[in-house]
């Protein structure tokens, strides 16, 4: 395991999760373990960087497992999509001057 993944597990990041955080906190949280002289400046904005890189990631995993569930959510209701109305509007189309 990294040390950063190390340096995430004890203060809990990977239990509540990243997003949660906002990045005041994070720089506050690196400046005070800078101060208690748990790391030097460097490493204190190398977290920062780190910290605020995988709550990117968390937010991307996130937006995709939502869009996903939604997806799924409508293929079940049996609702058209835009995609579906497109489809059937272009076929329309299609008939309607005798190319079908």
């Amino acid at each position: 395991m990294s040390e950063m993944s190390e340096t995430f597990k004890k203060i809990g990041l990977f239990g509540i999760g990243v997003v949660a955080l906002t990045q005041e906190k994070i720089e506050e949280f690196a400046k005070e373990m800078v101060e208690k002289g748990e790391m030097n400046r460097e490493e204190g904005k190398k977290f920062v960087r780190d910290v605020l890189s995988e709550k990117d990631r968390q937010l991307k995993d996130l937006e995709d497992k939502i869009s996903q569930k939604a997806k799924d959510v409508i293929e079940k209701s049996g609702v058209a999509t835009k995609r579906d109305i497109e489809a059937i509007r272009k076929r329309i189309e299609r008939l309607e001057r005798g190319t079908l």
